[in-house]
């Protein structure tokens, strides 16, 4: 594979620590130093020391004993308080390279523990730990997450923990390292200090719920991050294991705030030539993590000690991912029967390969790392336009209330797929009307074209270009009611469209069509507009185009767009939920009532379409593994559709209403006169939910049909299920994102139900928007959760 860095596109850079369960020394200035000169970017180190441990465990003894001195009635024993630390109880002190460093807390804890004495002594290590460690300016602290054995409990006090923690430590980031699949608890289990063993019996009994199902482990964490209410500065490590889970499970870990990928040396197979390699899943996770907008850490995990530590004699080269074709290749794929830790002859084949490898570099695991930094897949078109706006919250644009700047055409007409499409349609109108020997507004012959909403006047470019094309004459209106946009256009007209053009500085609406030579006003037979949204009608399409529609030829005069639909589908995004929480409790009290366009990145489809778990494949023949591999299709389903032109009879009626006379009706159900009660829209969809999560709002797409005729049907789209089939590469619209305030936690094989409004009281637009869960039980549909009925009256779009 070629590095895409070759072609001068920059890459994500990987930045790699080394992590040691037990490091044999402490960590120095001096190894730091060292650790960089091998290629490692940070180390880990614990925060105390076994000393530490020691002494602690020293006190549980004689608590013990203490209360079996007082049998066989035994009096109420205060529980026991670890005193404040000594020099001999941490290694770690203010330093210049202390910010270099991931600190560990002590892995013998147990936060969760249902003995309250063993929770009693965790809390007080935890807290002793997470002082000290702010105290010596560590920024990066990872905490070993909660041990699944107990199932839910234990949760609360393991969040409540990190809830306090995080107001000792201002500044700290906690990690949580969290399995990804859940089902097992780490190895730490086996440490004969580990205080799990110490947990009294009577406590213990019946608490072990441990559960196989694989997404235990992210409903353990979903808990505590809910507890610790979204809490910006808690973050997910994940451990990756030998064998990736599901498509769904990893998606859903994605759309996390994970901060560190923690890769243990059982995570690399072994190639054909002795060399560590990552599986293929594995590659793509890493490779779809590293382009987030924070990207992970890596970390490399008991893989070995820090070469040459012991020999400053030895040369040590950086490990700079310059490998060989067969050094790097892909180990066999794992099938459905490798365990999660090497066969013996695969660890008889490891011993025997590092030794020969580390000959010759002695950081295999991280030169790999480095191998796969200089060969990733390069970024499409959407990632390279993209860039710093992934998950960034925007508001909707209001092109009638606001006039734009240069800057935001600028950006839509960067797009290399919009305008070539709309050229396409232009030019397809064209060939229809000329072959189906329809007569012209235009007293010349040309057709007349009118480009509603001009801007800086790509769309009357590529007119000129279709009418080039085509060979079909035209005669092209320009009409926008920016007037500095208007000055642009007609130094377009004078120096690029040698005057051909009809430069009209008005709103559209107003517009009374093409001046004749006898004064009159005519009509247009192809009106051509941009107005959509990422939402299709959120930017007034449908009162921009029902108000501009009396200039066109009312016989066979065509839209393009001729039509567009609203699409919707419900999605887990933790990221902008924490954002929203954060504008909401300062600057914006009413975030969680505005639809924001924003380019989504780190979220979740929380339904989806023959996803792995129940898709058939048609022949057969599709094996186990590779349905874990299959990415789930979003399960999209359209909210409603607006047509153009309208019938002759909905826009007199709109008419009739707008003086509120009798006729009309005198008045809408929102208010005003009712006249735009033609583009009110209701819709309620429906969605199957295939696995625990939570909701956090709906996303919303478009699509739209040009033009369809006998010279072809041109359509764009932003829906992700058709994206790809009719626009790919598309990037002149971001999607739109509904938020509710209330996350609605979601069951598996429940139903979730959206309903969605277009309101309008003749003076702005506005949506409103609730959500509901269902699952039905014994036959019956019982409702679970019910979210607020959102509505961006308040900041509706203007008319």
């Amino acid at each position: 594979m070629d590095s895409p860095t070759s072609m001068g596109e920059p890459m994500p850079i990987f930045y790699v620590g080394q992590h040691e369960t037990q490091r044999a020394l402490p960590v120095s200035d001096g190894l730091v130093r060292h650790a960089q000169d091998c290629g490692y970017d940070m180390l880990t180190t614990p925060i105390t020391t076994p000393h530490f441990h020691a002494s602690v465990l020293s006190l549980l003894t004689s608590y013990h004993q203490a209360i079996s001195e007082t049998s066989p009635y035994p009096s109420p024993q205060p529980l026991p308080l670890i005193p404040a630390l000594k020099p001999v109880d941490a290694p770690l002190t203010p330093g210049d390279t202390i910010s270099q460093l991931l600190a560990f807390t002590s892995p013998w804890i147990d936060l969760a523990s249902p003995d309250p004495l063993i929770a009693h002594l965790s809390r007080q290590v935890f807290n002793l730990e997470i002082a000290y460690a702010a105290f010596c300016g560590v920024v990066t602290i990872v905490v070993r997450g909660p041990r699944l054995a107990y199932g839910t409990n234990g949760l609360s006090q393991y969040a409540r923990a990190l809830k306090e923690a995080l107001q000792v430590g201002a500044y700290i980031q906690l990690h949580i390292l969290m399995p990804m699949a859940g089902g097992t608890d780490a190895d730490n289990d086996e440490d004969m200090g580990d205080l799990v063993r110490f947990a009294r019996p009577e406590f213990v009994e019946g608490q072990n719920e441990q559960s196989t199902d694989p997404f235990s482990a992210w409903d353990a964490w979903n808990t505590i991050r809910s507890i610790c209410r979204y809490n910006a500065r808690l973050s997910v490590a994940l451990d990756l294991p030998r064998r990736l889970p599901s498509m769904s499970l990893q998606s859903r870990w994605y759309s996390e705030p994970l901060r560190l990928i923690y890769l243990p040396a059982s995570s690399f197979l072994v190639n054909a030539r002795g060399s560590h390699v990552l599986s293929k899943p594995h590659q793509l996770f890493i490779y779809r993590c590293m382009r987030l907008k924070s990207a992970p850490w890596l970390l490399l995990a008991d893989i070995g000690p820090i070469p040459g530590v012991n020999d400053p004699s030895l040369i040590l080269s950086y490990s700079t991912g310059h490998l060989s074709p067969a050094t790097a290749a892909d180990a066999p794929s794992p099938g459905s029967s490798l365990s999660s830790t090497p066969t013996p002859a695969e660890a008889a084949q490891i011993s025997k390969s590092s030794n020969r490898k580390s000959r010759n570099d002695p950081t295999p695991h991280l030169s790999y790392l480095r191998y796969l930094q200089r060969n990733q897949p390069p970024k499409s078109t959407i990632e390279r336009f993209g860039g710093g706006f992934q998950d960034y919250l925007q508001s909707p644009l209001q092109p009638l209330a606001d006039n734009l700047e240069s800057i935001t055409y600028e950006v839509f007409e960067k797009d290399p797929i919009k305008y070539e499409w709309y050229e396409r349609a232009i030019a397809a109108a064209l060939q229809d009307w000329q072959s189906h020997g329809k007569s012209v507004s235009s007293t010349t012959g040309a057709v007349v074209v009118a480009v509603a909403g001009s801007g800086r006047g790509p769309l009357v470019t590529r007119a000129i270009r279709a009418s080039e094309k085509s060979g079909v004459p035209v005669q092209v209106y320009a009409i926008e009611k920016n007037p500095n946009a208007y000055v642009l256009l007609q130094r377009h007209n004078e120096e690029e469209w040698n005057g051909q053009v009809t430069v009209v500085k008005t709103d559209m609406r107003a517009w009374k069509g093409p001046t004749l030579p006898d004064g009159s006003f005519g009509k247009v037979d192809i009106l051509v507009s941009e107005l959509l949204g990422s939402f299709a009608d959120n930017e007034l399409s449908p009162e921009c185009l029902d108000g501009v529609q009396h200039v066109l030829n009312p016989d066979h005069g065509i839209s393009i767009p001729t039509s567009y639909t609203a699409h919707l589908t419900p999605i887990s995004t933790p990221r902008l939920y924490a954002d929203l929480m954060a504008r909401s409790t300062t600057a914006d009290p009413n975030a969680f009532d505005i639809p924001w366009v924003v380019m989504l990145q780190q979220m979740n489809y929380l339904s989806t379409q023959d996803s792995p778990q129940h898709a058939q494949p048609s022949n057969g023949a599709k094996s186990n593994q590779q349905k874990l591999e299959q990415a789930p299709v979003p399960n999209v389903q359209t909210a409603w559709e607006f047509r153009h032109p309208l019938p002759p009879t909905t826009l007199a009626q709109s008419s009739l209403r707008r003086g509120g006379s009798a006729v009309g009706g005198g008045g809408g159900f929102t208010g005003g006169d009712g006249a735009n009660e033609h583009n009110a829209r209701f819709s309620k969809t429906k969605f199957q939910i295939n696995e625990q999560g939570v909701c956090h709002g709906i996303a919303g797409y478009f699509e739209t049909v040009l033009y369809s005729g006998a010279a072809g049907t041109v359509e764009l789209s932003t829906n992700p299920v058709t994206m790809d089939e009719k626009s790919k590469d598309m990037i002149s619209w971001f999607p739109i994102f509904f938020p509710i305030k209330v996350p609605i936690q979601v069951t598996r094989e429940s139903e979730l139900e959206i309903s969605m409004w277009r309101q309008t009281d003749d003076r702005k637009v506005w949506y409103e928007w609730l959500v509901e869960s269902f699952i039905t039980v014994g036959g019956k549909r019982v409702r679970l959760a019910l979210s607020d009925l959102h509505s961006s009256k308040g900041s509706g779009c203007l008319m």
